[in-house]
């Protein structure tokens, strides 16, 4: 038997899966640095890489569907509202202290123990699925379209009602916070001062 005959496993990975690795290892670093920094506007731009990646993934696994729609709602969408609030609201663009809660170690607990149940769930569901990155495409847009318009149509548009949802209440957040530095602003009335 030759080594092109060889049985697929975990010792024999292909170009594709040690890609697939590579890129992981890239995002996974980039979604630890986007919760770690204390610079609000460098963890929006670590999220980009991170979400990136996930478009990457998705293309390895011949889903160009679901990435190009990972680049368009989440990259172009989610994080260009996430900037556009941080700078409604006049975030600090440098280090930001009291950006941490103090709650570090809480916080590491419960995404390690999500982590694990999220991997274990995910590896008992499809511990004997094998994808063939040779054959044809499985997640095409056509197919992944149907699926998507036939069966989920009330979710994908609940999703662009939420988005719409965080823009407007950015604005509002905004326009409250104008209103309050204006009448802070105001000088008092001429009659006020002699009468204390």
């Amino acid at each position: 038997m030759t080594l092109a005959q060889a049985p697929h496993g975990f010792l024999s990975p292909t170009g594709v899966e040690i890609a697939f690795l590579l890129v992981g290892l890239v995002t996974l670093g980039a979604a630890l640095v986007t919760v770690t920094t204390r610079q609000l506007v460098h963890a929006a731009l670590w999220l980009v890489v991170a979400l990136g990646g996930l478009a990457v993934e998705y293309l390895l696994l011949t889903a160009e569907f679901i990435a190009w729609v990972q680049v368009l709602i989440y990259v172009g969408s989610v994080v260009v509202l996430l900037l556009f609030g941080l700078m409604l609201t006049k975030a600090p663009i440098g280090r930001s202290p009291d950006a941490d809660s103090g709650n570090r170690w809480a916080a590491l607990t419960v995404a390690v123990a999500s982590a694990v149940a999220l991997v274990w769930v995910v590896a008992d569901a499809f511990r004997t699925t094998w994808i063939d990155l040779d054959g044809p495409a499985a997640g095409t847009t056509e197919v992944t379209g149907a699926s998507l318009f036939r069966h989920w149509v009330l979710p994908f548009e609940a999703l662009s009602v939420l988005l719409l949802a965080a823009l407007v209440g950015a604005i509002v957040l905004s326009r409250k916070a104008k209103a309050g530095d204006q009448a802070g602003d105001l000088p008092a009335a001429p009659g006020k001062e002699g009468a204390r």
